[in-house]
């Protein structure tokens, strides 16, 4: 028979575990795949080829909410050029 101090203890843990578990599932997906998408971004931009454009652009529709929330922080302008006159 279960004692009801081994259940709860159990129990407890169980959530703990299962509350980390949806902690780190949504930092990777809000947090660490968009970021990586960004820089995949920055980086292949004028250089992909069609079937890599595709799959990139269904990265971006997949992590969307994670786009967004970086948005606003990250900035990939391209620097200034110097005009010489």
């Amino acid at each position: 028979m279960l004692d009801i101090n081994t259940f709860i203890s159990t129990l407890e843990i169980d959530t703990l575990i299962t509350a980390l578990l949806y902690l780190v599932l949504s930092a990777t997906y809000l947090l660490v795949l968009p970021s990586l998408i960004y820089f995949y971004l920055k980086t292949r931009w004028y250089v992909a080829g069609s079937v890599e454009r595709l799959l990139i652009y269904f990265m971006v529709f997949l992590c969307f909410p994670g786009m967004l929330l970086l948005s606003p922080i990250l900035n990939f302008r391209p620097k200034r050029r110097k005009l010489e006159a």
